[in-house]
């Protein structure tokens, strides 16, 4: 028996997700010691100063990212998510750290992108949108067909705001349930996510590989890879 909580017909359940789940479909990982990221400094393909100082550089670093895609596919963990969301219905909401897509190709509905998306990008200058799918990718920098501006991956990077934070803001306040998978909880704003959910009462689950906070600051926290632990776990907590 993982839990015993059961969730409940008036609960607001939302679920925080970090690179850990991610890394269990093989993506690579900020932290990884042979990931993407160790090949190049965060400050030249992570930040509004990288992409202007050599924007030719920043994207060949995405277009790798975003092929990368094509390899990988949603674990158990992500699908477990899922029917998590189609029995509480309108009262969730997945909120993710991860750029990847993987939680809406799984199939969740409800889903706050908060560091952005690599399969969509914009133009810095007009901020038209386009689908990586329809760009040139053999371009070293694709151009906006409207205003021939650089386009840009559409991810948050290091020194820009995060999306959506009033919409965060307002399903947190909302919560009384929240699952944390995957994350170290070190990466602001998302950080604080768990103490204002505690602070206000809500009931904390953690799922990752290691225990990263405090022991007050969860009800309960489960050590291991969540593609086997989320299934059982939310089959557990939703059974009536």
């Amino acid at each position: 028996m993982l839990s015993n909580l059961r969730i409940k017909n008036d609960d607001n359940v939302t679920i925080l997700t970090g690179a850990g789940i991610s890394a269990e479909s093989r993506i690579r990982t900020f932290r990884d010691g042979n990931g993407l990221w160790n090949e190049h400094r965060v400050e030249d393909v992570a930040t509004p100063e990288g992409f202007r100082k050599n924007p030719e550089l920043v994207w060949k670093f995405y277009k790798a990212r975003y092929k990368q895609l094509s390899e990988v596919e949603p674990n158990p963990g992500h699908y477990a998510l899922v029917e998590l969301e189609k029995k509480c219905n309108d009262d969730f909401c997945l909120i993710t750290q991860n750029v990847d897509n993987l939680h809406k190709l799984a199939g969740s509905k409800n889903v706050i992108e908060m560091h952005g998306t690599l399969v969509n990008c914009y133009c810095s200058n007009c901020r038209s949108y386009y689908s990586m799918s329809e760009i040139d990718m053999e371009l070293p920098i694709p151009l906006c067909e409207h205003c021939n501006g650089r386009l840009r991956p559409n991810i948050v990077w290091f020194n820009e705001i995060p999306y959506e934070l009033d919409k965060i803001h307002d399903v947190l306040s909302k919560t009384s349930i929240l699952i944390v998978v995957g994350t170290s909880g070190q990466v602001y704003p998302a950080a604080q996510f768990l103490y204002y959910v505690k602070r206000n009462g809500g009931y904390t689950i953690g799922v990752n590989l290691e225990f990263t906070h405090d022991s007050s600051v969860y009800n309960e926290f489960h050590k291991g890879k969540s593609g086997v632990i989320l299934p059982e776990l939310i089959n557990q907590i939703t059974q009536i």
